[in-house]
């Protein structure tokens, strides 16, 4: 069915339109892919785990040319040690001033394991002229990684790479959202948090999200967290380059999402300063000379991008939107839905 406000206000509380059957317009129809289940997963109890299931993975690709996102973070850094001799795709923005010590980490990735590397020099020119091909596909606004990983397929096509890498589901699988994991939630509480950008404060006819949390509501007034985390944020961020990698014709594969974690994940490790434990100990293993680093999420200088921006001017939206309270993110979220509903229809 055709809601147009219930499409708004899902993706700027999710960044993606989490019923399958409300759709913006006619003809228009989005689909969400579930990740794997635990039942296809490969359970594993230790970074020596981790390790052997994915050297077993990349047995099947021995063959292919092969390339990776690299990232200056671990979980790319360790598909990576997988594909010596491979091409490596990393992002740099502003010419490179932006995240420097990202492409340090990425220029010393590639040359411990002897990559080739590439880089994807993404620009808000690039990231423009890539936009409405992913909104297409979608049949809704996309999340702001979308253009550029869109831009690293078309580059590694070009360079006739057949399949891509990516360490995408590793920050789900092992632990690593410590931000969501540092306490157990308080119902209200948990959803304020989680919400990107709150419908009510930009568009005029705002939907509540409130029925999406309620499904994972327990004991009165708490919430499981882990529960909606494995479910909802699975969609939106696997959704995202599914939708990017497809609209390239790449193939791509990520280990992370077929493995899972064979025993309960530890809280108190996480709470006490060890995001995603068994990888930090595999990257240590794969990269013993350098400190393990912090994560960092895929590199995008959105408030750059969007530091100028007066905000959006259809009807949909508020008239006294106050772009001072947003960041770069939930401004792209606002540009995004308005440059979707300009495409779609006239004012």
């Amino acid at each position: 069915m055709v809601d147009k406000e219930y499409c708004m206000s899902s993706y700027m509380a999710f960044r993606y339109i989490e019923d399958d059957d409300r759709d913006f317009y006619d003809g228009m129809h989005h689909e969400n892919i579930r990740p794997f289940a635990d039942s296809e997963r490969i359970p594993v109890h230790s970074a020596d785990d981790i390790d052997r299931e994915i050297g077993k993975q990349m047995e099947q690709f021995k063959d292919k040319k092969k390339g990776v996102l690299l990232s200056g973070g671990m979980d790319s850094a360790i598909v990576a040690s997988y594909l010596s001799g491979s091409d490596a795709y990393t992002f740099r923005f502003l010419g490179g001033e932006f995240q420097p010590e990202e492409l340090a980490r990425a220029e010393y990735y590639s040359s411990y394991y002897g990559l080739n590397l590439h880089y994807v020099d993404i620009s808000w020119d690039t990231v423009v002229s890539h936009l409405e091909p992913v909104m297409k596909a979608k049949c809704a606004p996309v999340h702001s990684i979308e253009p550029q990983i869109l831009q690293a397929a078309i580059q590694a096509k070009a360079d006739g790479i057949e399949m891509m890498f990516v360490g995408e589901s590793s920050d789900l699988v092992f632990g690593g959202m410590d931000g969501l994991l540092g306490k157990d939630w308080a119902f209200d509480e948990f959803m304020d948090r989680y919400i990107f950008t709150k419908p009510e404060d930009v568009l005029n006819e705002p939907v509540s999200m409130q029925y999406l949390f309620e499904r994972y509501r327990k004991d009165g007034n708490m919430i499981d967290y882990l529960r909606f985390m494995d479910d909802v944020f699975a969609i939106e961020s696997s959704g995202s380059y599914l939708n990017a990698f497809a609209v390239a014709d790449m193939p791509y594969y990520d280990p992370y999402a077929r493995l899972r974690m064979a025993d309960k994940l530890d809280l108190h490790r996480i709470r006490n300063g060890e995001p995603k434990y068994l990888i930090r100990a595999l990257m240590a293993k794969k990269y013993p000379d350098i400190p393990v680093p912090n994560k960092v999420p895929m590199p995008r200088p959105v408030d750059a991008y969007f530091k100028t921006w007066e905000g959006p001017s259809r009807p949909e939206f508020r008239r006294d939107i106050d772009m001072s309270k947003f960041n770069g993110n939930q401004k792209w979220q606002m540009y995004c839905l308005e440059r979707f509903l300009d495409i779609n229809e006239k004012v």
